[in-house]
């Protein structure tokens, strides 16, 4: 896969990157975002495909992309579909600063070293050409902005922006309520970006022990225990994150 053309994990990395303080917004989640965000951009290389919620290898031939060669290996290496939930949710957190690395060597940004209090080291990343971030904020604000529906690329980047909870970084306060709200609609307009999307928020939620087919067949009084929660208190809590998108 040649450098022409940015991968879907670097653009959501850049979308992330707060350039005033040079640290990343939602970190955590990013790290599952970014996992969600290589199976995309491996789908539309042709090496992985949708198996219901399972995740195939197709075509094992490498992409020239090392981070994403890697990703595709240990699919491989599975020997058949894995559950997207099982995948993005694997111990290969630690994603973020892999990829803020791999933009480094790129030289898509740059370290900068500092401290915090005067004594603990820290490092924060500006990104070296502005207009590629500029440009990757323009695409998904004209998706927002027109209702047209967008290529398949940037639709999955706006479903794994809303994923990992971009939306109020991308789009602050009450002003920005709306452009939150189509940003999450835009998830429809890309089979499977909406499905690694759906797959982070579930790894989010703690609700990736059974496919979604057994959850919605499970008898209410099993379900609301399910994960040692109360039903009730996590239905409050959709509807509060509902709410505050």
């Amino acid at each position: 896969m040649g450098r022409s053309r940015r991968t879907i994990p670097e653009e959501l990395l850049l979308l992330a990157l707060d350039p005033a303080t040079g640290t990343t917004a939602q970190p955590q989640s990013l790290d599952l975002g970014l996992a969600g965000a290589q199976l995309v951009e491996l789908a539309l290389a042709g090496r992985i495909a949708p198996d219901g919620d399972r995740i195939a290898v197709v075509m094992p031939r490498p992409t020239g992309d090392p981070t994403l060669d890697s990703a595709l290996e240990l699919l491989r290496r599975r020997g058949s579909p894995v559950r997207a939930v099982h995948w993005i949710g694997g111990p290969r957190l630690g994603l973020r600063q892999v990829y803020l690395a791999h933009l480094e060597r790129c030289g898509m940004v740059h370290a900068v070293a500092g401290q915090m209090c005067g004594v603990l080291p820290t490092t924060r990343y500006q990104a070296t050409d502005t207009a590629i971030s500029r440009e990757i904020r323009a695409r998904l604000d004209s998706a927002i902005r027109t209702g047209v529906p967008p290529d398949p690329r940037t639709a999955a980047l706006a479903a794994l922006a809303h994923a990992v909870g971009l939306g109020k970084h991308l789009y602050p306060g009450n002003e920005g309520r709306s452009s939150r709200s189509r940003l999450r609609d835009l998830i429809r307009h890309d089979p499977m970006g909406g499905l690694v999307a759906h797959a982070v928020m579930d790894v989010q939620n703690g609700v990736a022990a059974q496919p979604r087919r057994e959850r919605a067949a499970t008898p209410p009084a099993a379900r609301a225990t399910a994960n040692g929660v109360p039903m009730q208190a996590r239905r409050t809590g959709a509807m509060a994150r509902a709410a505050a998108h």
